[in-house]
């Protein structure tokens, strides 16, 4: 196991007085090593091993700290030169107050919860975030993967760090794939230019509501071709006949390309409650989301078309109404039903070519 974690994703590895000298010298330099001190013993034993100067940032290793549960003795050791990690345990309110208070001191705070529950973990991030001690949570059941990954999205935050020691590879393999899932890297968000905005008739048309509340610059990116969408704005702006629904994203037609995660792609009439989506704002920032419905219903249709500065053409159906609206080149709304030739919209596009979703090397014309 130890193997595998030094060659995965994991940034960090606790090591202890029992294992140290032996794993140290095979942990790669990219790794933060956290040497956990549990009592008044392997203290004494730290101090008087070939460890105590090798944790030291005096020797060039920033990447080295010592972790223990005593707030003063782990002050002294920070005042010899070392990087300092306060570990707790928090069962109450009284605990919860007493690891921030003592956390603050320190580089990083280590904390295990004793019960399931959220909300003493976004009350620590909420008092961390404009420190600078980073927060590292230990997940208390070794075979909890959805804890681990839960973690890091507490308050769209999460955790800097978690502790998470899983004992079989199954359960290993399942906590790196979903991390890695969870970092999707920005996307190339284009301008392009409306050519053409015209009515088409009658046809299908979907709301996708989210599990999730959009930002005012985030959207979803949409088009009737796999070459490339539309950055379609959610309901978070002002409409004078109704509410706002700030979850939801009038889409388009249901034969439209959502664009997703890891380079795939949906059909609008695939996704249901459950499905992932992908949230992207107008800089290009990504994230992911859970669809709650989708809502279909039939709606007058409008075809916009836009050319991409590489000559590359989008287009897509949506509902031909002045509340649906799509990104300007400046991140502002642009209703529908006004778009004209030479408005500048956001956008996204890649090279045409998918079977069931995925990206495949296939010489494709869509029209």
């Amino acid at each position: 196991m130890f193997v595998r974690v030094i060659n995965s994703l994991y940034s960090g590895i606790v090591v202890y007085m029992d294992n140290v000298e032996r794993l140290l010298p095979a942990i790669p330099d990219r790794m933060q090593v956290v040497l956990k001190l549990r009592d008044a013993a392997e203290l004494k034993a730290f101090r008087e091993s070939p460890q105590f100067a090798a944790f030291k940032t005096a020797d060039g290793k920033r990447n080295r700290s010592v972790a223990y549960h005593d707030a003063l003795v782990l002050s002294q050791l920070g005042e010899e030169g070392f990087i300092t990690c306060y570990t707790s345990y928090v069962d109450d309110r009284e605990s919860l107050l007493g690891s921030i208070n003592e956390g603050l001191n320190f580089n990083y705070l280590w904390i295990l919860f004793r019960d399931p529950t959220n909300i003493p973990l976004e009350l620590v991030i909420a008092s961390l975030q404009s420190t600078g001690t980073i927060l590292m949570k230990e997940v208390k059941d070794p075979a909890n993967v959805d804890d681990a990954i839960v973690s890091y999205g507490v308050m769209e935050y999460g955790a800097e760090g978690v502790i998470f020691s899983p004992r079989d590879h199954h359960l290993m393999s399942s906590f790196l794939d979903r991390m890695s899932q969870a970092e999707n890297p920005n996307l190339p968000i284009q301008v392009g230019t409306v050519v053409e905005s015209r009515p088409v008739g009658m046809g299908y048309r979907a709301c996708i509501d989210t599990a999730t509340l959009f930002e005012p610059d985030e959207g979803m990116l949409v088009g009737s071709t796999s070459q490339g969408g539309l950055l379609c704005c959610p309901e978070v702006f002002f409409l004078p006949y109704m509410e706002l629904r700030p979850f939801r994203v009038n889409a388009a037609a249901m034969h439209s390309y959502v664009f997703n995660t890891e380079n795939r792609t949906d059909y609008m009439s695939e996704l249901k409650a459950g499905s992932p989506v992908m949230i992207v704002n107008s800089k290009g920032r990504v994230r992911r989301a859970a669809v709650g419905r989708v809502k279909i219903e039939q709606r007058p249709l409008r075809l916009i078309e836009v050319e991409f500065a590489g000559g590359e053409r989008v287009n897509i159906l949506m509902q031909d109404d002045w509340h649906v609206r799509v990104f300007s080149d400046a991140a502002k709304p642009l209703n529908i039903s006004e778009l004209k030739p030479g408005d500048k919209v956001l956008g996204y596009v890649t090279e045409p070519g998918r079977h069931v979703g995925i990206k495949i090397n296939e010489t494709i014309l869509e029209k």
